[in-house]
């Protein structure tokens, strides 16, 4: 073999192993990513701690595919993988039951330290929202306050969840219309019966008759919102108390979250 052969053989030889290192070192990588993602499923997300080993798998791929479409940016805060993934689990939880969904509407998350106004301000006073739906120049755009998206996945958070809040305004939104009810999710039968439902409930909520936030009052969008909070976050208490409510929203998003 003439010199100038050995030498090609050598770099060729080279190529391989700097390749193949590499190669070893971004799968460690992902497989570490992965593991640590899992892990903080199973401490901060009861929806997924009582899914099946199957479903879980499942979810976990529909997390990662939501943060591959979705950028997730810090607003004077710098983004821990903690928050990537409780806002990935925001937005599949409600989607989990259908084939595939893919948030048309949403390129990105931005994650404020706190709550923050209507100038999308978070320092100084008159600081109370916790989370919106972009519009206008904003559209396409979801902002959440970091402390309400955690204390959404706390053991202390009851019945609320902000950032599932959010993500089911963009579910309502997604037939061009953010009206409480998701005509392109919710079969046709029972859009009157929720229309009649809804203010029904609102009445009791008025009349401190029950256990819904009362910030369901709002409007029938808002409606739709709290209520699903509640749906995903205590299902067997939403399912005992609002049986009606809960089947309809059992059919909507195409789930029963109450026998998991």
């Amino acid at each position: 073999m003439t010199p100038y052969l050995i030498l090609i053989a050598v770099l060729l030889i080279a190529m391989y192993f700097i390749f193949r290192k590499k190669r070893t070192k971004v799968t460690a990588g992902n497989q570490a990513a992965d593991s640590g993602m899992s892990q903080l499923l199973t401490a901060h997300v009861a929806y997924y701690q009582h899914l099946d080993h199957a479903d879980r798998i499942k979810f976990e791929k529909l997390v990662q595919a939501f943060l591959t479409d979705v950028r997730i940016e810090g607003v004077g805060i710098e983004i821990e993988l903690i928050d990537r993934v409780l806002i990935a689990s925001s937005a599949v939880i409600p989607t989990f039951g259908f084939d595939y969904w893919k948030y048309q509407n949403l390129s990105s998350v931005l994650l404020y330290p706190d709550t923050f106004n209507k100038d999308f301000q978070f320092e100084g006073g008159d600081r109370s929202i916790l989370g919106m739906v972009g519009t206008g120049y904003m559209n396409g755009q979801m902002i959440l306050s970091r402390s309400a998206l955690r204390q959404g996945f706390s053991i202390s958070a009851d019945k609320e969840n902000t950032a599932i809040h959010e993500f089911v305004h963009l579910l309502d939104k997604s037939d061009g219309a953010t009206d409480g009810i998701p005509e392109n999710l919710m079969p046709h039968q029972y859009i009157i019966p929720w229309v009649k439902l809804i203010h029904q409930e609102i009445n009791k909520i008025e009349q401190g008759k029950s256990d819904i936030n009362p910030y369901a009052i709002t409007n029938e969008a808002e409606f739709l919102a709290v209520v699903s909070e509640y749906f995903f976050e205590k299902p067997d208490q939403f399912k005992e108390k609002h049986p009606d409510l809960y089947g309809i929203l059992a059919e909507t998003f195409s789930q029963d979250p109450a026998k998991k």
